[in-house]
């Protein structure tokens, strides 16, 4: 689950102006991991991209991996 969060944290804070306002919540349900992405207001639309492509591929890319691992992850992206 670490890992999940480590790669949502790296991909967020590579694509903000203030990567410091970035935090990554996990939250372990019984079917799923929620990934809980919270960044600073002025960065919203980065992370979410246009047509929210940057959003998708993100969740693609969590998809992929948690896939690996045998896990079920979602990525929410807070305001």
């Amino acid at each position: 689950m670490d890992q999940l969060r480590e790669l949502i944290d790296y991909i967020a804070r590579s694509l903000v102006d203030e990567p410091d306002d970035v935090r990554v919540d996990a939250i372990d349900g019984e079917r799923a991991v929620i990934l809980e992405l919270t960044v600073a207001p002025s960065d919203l639309g980065k992370v979410i991209g246009k047509d929210g492509r940057t959003a998708r591929a993100m969740r693609t890319l969590l998809a992929a991996t948690s896939a690996r691992m045998r896990r079920r992850a979602v990525l929410e992206i807070l305001e």
